[in-house]
């Protein structure tokens, strides 16, 4: 499978605003099932992060103060990232930030986000639930750390996507996969999967 970006935002809420920012970010260069480059930073946006969240990631205000600033680092990790396909786990919620935070900078995302949730809904339909740390246990993948922290975060959907693609290779039979067959597969509906994914096996 090529280069993907493998994204997670923490942030001081669910959607970006003027008083709405992240405040940590961390990608992974996933290529050919391994994990290969990495990018992580804290950001300072000037917004202040609720007792709540400080509480949930271990982000506070005090780490912030001496953090980058998000021009900084989205300018750093712009960079980074350049062109390679994006993936994050719920990826509605990263492609939010993500798209707010290039605003900012003057920079447009020139790539599609594909989504582990999206997939492992489709592709693991038995999980207890497609939590991304439930979905570590279940599928016996490596801790990569404290949840609700970017770079533990970006790793585990990056050792999910790296399952998930062994699944569609081992147990549905695809050898070429691509950025744009998961894009397709997580539009497909569950009951369907099946079927579109013979589809690609030439049956």
């Amino acid at each position: 499978m090529e280069r993907i970006a493998v994204i997670d935002f923490e942030t001081t809420g669910i959607s970006p605003s003027s008083s709405c920012r992240a405040t940590e970010i961390a990608v992974v260069i996933l290529e050919q099932g391994r994990i290969v480059e990495r990018y992580q930073s804290l950001m300072n946006a000037g917004v202040r992060v609720p007792a709540f969240i400080e509480q949930l990631t271990g982000i506070s205000n005090a780490m912030l103060r001496t953090a980058p600033s998000a021009e900084q680092v989205m300018n750093e990790v712009n960079e980074f990232v350049g062109i390679t396909p994006l993936l994050a786990h719920n990826a509605a919620f990263d492609q939010k930030f993500w798209d707010y935070e290039l605003g900012r900078i003057k920079r447009t995302r020139l790539q599609n986000f594909a989504c582990s949730l999206l997939l492992a809904r489709r592709l693991m339909p038995t999980a207890p639930n497609h939590k991304l740390g439930t979905l570590t246990t279940f599928a016996s993948l490596p801790d990569t750390g404290k949840a609700h922290r970017a770079m533990a975060d970006a790793e585990m959907a990056a050792n999910l996507t790296a399952h998930l693609a062994q699944e569609l290779r081992q147990k549905h039979g695809l050898r070429e996969l691509s950025h744009d067959l998961l894009c397709s597969l997580q539009k497909v509906p569950a009951a369907k999967i099946n079927e579109h994914l013979k589809r690609h096996r030439g049956f």
